[in-house]
């Protein structure tokens, strides 16, 4: 993850904390998601498909207040996603609905991520470095890896 921004955060308890590395717990959360083609080194398409769903480009026209973390993750080798986390007061029932049909809603719940934190630019580079780092200390406290890395964004 990158940064804080001063705005709401998802809510997580730490589990298990050494130096910058994390084992965290999310009890509940409601993202609203949005594909891109992998590779993709503008981002701005969708993020402003996000920013234009918490601007009140929804069924209830009604305004979200931007958090974090915002996440990327990849797919498959074709297709990377993009999500915001929907304040904690949303649930998947109180979400506003998407009127942009390439933006989706979708809850995760009991969700328990090892994370680390570091700075500098969200960048591909940074993102796979510390990805190592990250990696290497799940395999050394032997955790089980259930799937693909999130790179969580804080800060733009």
């Amino acid at each position: 993850m990158f940064g804080h921004s001063g705005v709401e955060v998802a809510p997580y308890e730490v589990l298990e904390k050494e130096d910058v590395l994390e084992l965290r717990h999310y009890e509940r959360l409601v993202l609203v998601t949005t594909a891109m083609p992998t590779g993709m080194h503008d981002q701005r398409d969708p993020f402003y498909k996000l920013f234009d769903y918490i601007s009140g480009k929804n069924e209830s026209t009604k305004e979200i207040p931007m958090t974090a973390p915002v996440f990327l993750d990849q797919a498959d080798e074709t297709t990377e996603f993009m999500s915001f986390v929907l304040p904690e007061n949303f649930s998947i029932e109180t979400a506003p609905i998407p009127k942009d049909p390439a933006v989706k809603l979708e809850e995760i719940v009991n969700y328990t991520v090892a994370a680390i934190t570091f700075s500098g630019s969200f960048n591909q580079d940074n993102i796979n470095t510390h990805k190592i780092i990250l990696e290497e200390w799940i395999a050394r406290k032997g955790f089980e890896k259930r799937g693909p890395a999130k790179a969580a964004g804080y800060n733009p």
